[in-house]
C-alpha cells in the first residue's frame, strides 16, 4: 500500500482504502451477505452490522437525539439535507443561504431549489477564504429556513468559523422565537482532522464521505438532529427512517464506520505528523521558488492542505510534468478534467485569473512521508524552472512584498465580499 501511495499528494480528492477497513468489510461480501430486512439469521447478522455501524457515528458525533442516514456519497447526503429540509419547510419560508466556496454538490442543489422558486443568497468570502458571520447574520430574514456552510473548503482547506455562525443563527432563532433556520455543514474534508462532535460544533445536519477517510467509495452519510423533519428525495421501501429507500450496502457501511472509527482514534497524532510535513513543504517551496502565492488562510486551515499559485506557468502543465515523475497533485486552475473553467472556490478569493491558472493543491495523508515530500520538492523546483524558461509571462508581485500575500494591485476597491443572488 505504501509503495502505491508514495508520491500521492491528492488526499482531498480521495484516499486509498485502508487495509484494516478492507478486513472489516470482507465478511459482508460473501459470508454475511444477507439482506438486513430479512428475518432469518443472515438478515439479522447484516442488520446487526448496520446498527453497530450506525451507533459508531452517533456515539462519536454526539448530540441527542440524532439519526445517521447512509447514502451513496456526500453528494447524495448534501442533496438530502438541502432539498429535504427546504421542501419540508417551504410553508415557513423559501430563503436558503450558502457560501460561494461550497462544493458543487451544494451549489448545484441550491440552483435546483432556485428553479423551484426558492430564493438563494450566496455569501462571499474574504481574501483568506473565510465567511464573515456578521455578514451572514445580516442576510438572515423571516423567510430564511436553511443555511449551508462548509466546515473546511475543499480547495484551500480554510476552516470556517462555524461556532460563530451557529451562534448568529441561534440568536436569530431566539429573537424570532422559532426553530429555524437550520444549519447544515459539509464536513467531508474535515472529518479526518477536526473534532466534529455536534455538541462541540453546534450544527443541525452534517455530511460525511467514506473515501476521504480511507474507506470505500460509494458510501456517505448525513447526521440529522432528531427534531428535524426531512422530505425524502427518493422513494421506495421504508429503510432508514423512510428517508433513504433501498437495500443497504452493508459491506460499504461497515467499511465507512471502521474508517471513521480509525480516523477518530488517530486524529490527534496524525494531525501533528501531517501538519509538520505540510509546513515543511510550504516553507521549502516559498524559500526555493520565487513568485509563489499562498491561497487560503495561512493558519486557519486543515493540517494537510497547501494551495499555492506559482506565477507565470499553468497549473495543469506543472501537474502533468509532476505526473511524469509519479507525483500526484491537484490543481484549481480547472475544476475537473471535463471543464476549462477555473475553480469557483479559488475565484471567490478575488485572485486574478493569471494567478488562478498557476494554482496547485497539495493534500497530504496517512501514507505521506518526509522522503516523499523531499522527492516532490526536488522535482517541483526543477519543473518550475524549466517551464518558466518557456513561458512568455512575467507577472509581478506588488503591494506588501510578502510572497504569501495577495497583490494589492489586484484588490478591487469597493467590491464587497457579501453578494446576494436571487431568482429573477
Amino acid at each position: 500500500m505504501r509503495a502505491l501511495t508514495k508520491y500521492y499528494f491528492d488526499y482531498a480528492a480521495t484516499a486509498p482504502l485502508d487495509p484494516r477497513v478492507l478486513r472489516a468489510m470482507s465478511p459482508f461480501f460473501s459470508h454475511s451477505f444477507g439482506n438486513p430486512s430479512s428475518l432469518y439469521r443472515l438478515g439479522r447478522e447484516a442488520k446487526l452490522a448496520a446498527d453497530q455501524a450506525h451507533q459508531i457515528f452517533i456515539d462519536t458525533l454526539g448530540g441527542s437525539p440524532t439519526k445517521f442516514i447512509f447514502t451513496s456519497s456526500a453528494t447524495e447526503a448534501n442533496n438530502l439535507a438541502i432539498l429535504g429540509a427546504a421542501r419540508s419547510l417551504r410553508d415557513l419560508g423559501n430563503h436558503v443561504i450558502v457560501s460561494a466556496i461550497e462544493h458543487k454538490g451544494i451549489l448545484s442543489v441550491a440552483s435546483a431549489l432556485e428553479a423551484e422558486g426558492f430564493q438563494i443568497t450566496q455569501i462571499g468570502v474574504d481574501r483568506d477564504g473565510i465567511v464573515d458571520p456578521q455578514e451572514l447574520s445580516s442576510a438572515l430574514n423571516d423567510k430564511t429556513i436553511l443555511v449551508s456552510i462548509t466546515t473546511a473548503d475543499n480547495e484551500t482547506g480554510t476552516i470556517q468559523p462555524l461556532k460563530n455562525i451557529a451562534d448568529a443563527i441561534k440568536k436569530f432563532r431566539d429573537t424570532h422565537q422559532q426553530s429555524h433556520p437550520y444549519l447544515h455543514t459539509d464536513a467531508t474534508q474535515a472529518a479526518a482532522h477536526l473534532n466534529l462532535d455536534i455538541d462541540h460544533l453546534p450544527v443541525d445536519m452534517l455530511t460525511l464521505s467514506a473515501h476521504k477517510l480511507g474507506g470505500p467509495k460509494g458510501i456517505g452519510g448525513l447526521l440529522v438532529r432528531g427534531e428535524i423533519k426531512l422530505e425524502p428525495i427518493t422513494y421506495g421501501g421504508r429503510q432508514q427512517n423512510d428517508l433513504r429507500p433501498g437495500t443497504e450496502n452493508i459491506s460499504a457501511i461497515v467499511g465507512f464506520a471502521r474508517a471513521f472509527e480509525l480516523a477518530t482514534q488517530e486524529r490527534r497524532e496524525e494531525f501533528q505528523r501531517i501538519k509538520k510535513l505540510r509546513d515543511y513543504l510550504e516553507r521549502t517551496i516559498l524559500k526555493n521558488i520565487p513568485k509563489v502565492i499562498l491561497n487560503g488562510h495561512p493558519i486557519k486551515r486543515l493540517p494537510n492542505f497547501l494551495n499555492i499559485s506559482i506565477l507565470d506557468i499553468e497549473g495543469e502543465a506543472i501537474l502533468l510534468r509532476l505526473d511524469d515523475k509519479k507525483i500526484s497533485v491537484g490543481t484549481g486552475s480547472a475544476c475537473n478534467s471535463q471543464t476549462l473553467e477555473p475553480s469557483h472556490s479559488i475565484e471567490a478569493l478575488g485572485l486574478p485569473h493569471e494567478y488562478i491558472h498557476g494554482s496547485l493543491r497539495f493534500t497530504l495523508g496517512r501514507y505521506t512521508t518526509m522522503s516523499s515530500v523531499n522527492y516532490a520538492l526536488k522535482q517541483l523546483t526543477i519543473i518550475v524552472k524549466d517551464l518558466r524558461k518557456m513561458s512568455p509571462l512575467n507577472l509581478k508581485v506588488v503591494g506588501t512584498g510578502k510572497p504569501t500575500s495577495v497583490p494589492q494591485a489586484f484588490v478591487r476597491e469597493g467590491v464587497p465580499h457579501f453578494v446576494r443572488r436571487k431568482k429573477k
